[in-house]
């Protein structure tokens, strides 16, 4: 069984793998706790892969899922890419996998990325600017993001203030800098077939995450992290206009669920004819599916 298109409801482009198939953990227990607080949610939440493609499968929604490799940071070893993409395996009519892989591996990276599409069906990388300390501008990425747009698939940055590390002393060490969208202007001109998605609105950046899209034909931005209640006028009122094509439906499930973020997306003021865009159809042109 593969992705019905037709008579799915959403895709969701941006889902965490939280745990490991045995067990492990995204983040140190301090890590996750601090990120908890922040969202107002129970860090005990950490659905497998397998209860994850339930959920989505409900809703007959598809859901791209990743983990984030933040190990030289952290020190904290990351969920293995490959369990993420066995998941979209045993779950291919709901999963569509991505992989995060930290740009300070170097070469052992680029030839990593490469396995994992080509020989595990991976569709997109993952990036945190923030948690895995280095600025998406940083020449020392350059050779994964090359890699990643000859094989095809876009690249997804987070972008904005994080929770990971919030409230603790000195943020838990973490950089929000590293995250501003301008950072990605300079990548999107430097690989201009490289698909790029700012995730998130860009809080305290989103002018500038807006003007990167409207600039870069090569940049998207997906909606997740927050409630729609909470998005800012001048975000809504791009996805309405200049940006409809390029907007996208995100959760950042399981810290928010798409029930919560698609009944506050109904009472947002967005036109009838760009909702079926940022609900699926922008997704699939950005993930190539109807190929």
């Amino acid at each position: 069984m593969t992705l019905d298109l037709e008579n799915l409801v959403a895709i969701d482009v941006h889902t965490h793998a939280e745990v490991s198939d045995d067990g492990h953990h995204s983040l140190p227990d301090d890590l996750m706790e601090a990120s908890a607080a922040y969202f107002r949610t129970d860090q005990g939440r950490a659905p497998s892969l397998d209860v994850l493609a339930a959920h989505y499968r409900e809703r007959r929604m598809a859901a791209v899922v990743f983990t984030v490799d933040t190990e030289h940071e952290t020190g904290h070893p990351p969920i293995p890419n490959d369990d993420v993409a066995r998941a979209a395996q045993r779950h291919p009519d709901v999963l569509i996998p991505f992989a995060s892989i930290d740009p300070h591996r170097g070469a052992a990276g680029v030839e990593e990325a490469r396995r994992l599409v080509t020989d595990m069906g991976v569709r997109g990388f993952k990036f945190h600017p923030t948690i895995q300390g280095f600025s998406p501008d940083d020449p020392m990425a350059y050779p994964l993001y090359d890699a990643i747009s000859e094989l095809g698939v876009p690249a997804l940055f987070h972008s904005g203030q994080t929770g990971i590390g919030a409230g603790m002393p000195g943020g838990g060490g973490f950089r929000m800098k590293y995250s501003n969208p301008m950072l990605l202007d300079d990548v999107a001109a430097d690989f201009p077939h490289l698909q790029i998605v700012i995730a998130h609105p860009s809080f305290p950046w989103q002018d500038e995450a807006l003007a990167v899209a409207t600039h870069k034909a090569n940049v998207w931005i997906d909606l997740s992290g927050w409630s729609p209640t909470y998005f800012p006028p001048q975000l809504v009122r791009y996805a309405n206009t200049l940006l409809k094509h390029k907007v996208l439906f995100g959760s950042d499930y399981p810290l928010i669920t798409p029930d919560r973020w698609i009944r506050d997306f109904d009472a947002l003021d967005i036109k009838e004819d760009v909702r079926p865009l940022v609900l699926k159809e922008n997704a699939i042109r950005l993930l190539g599916l109807d190929r």
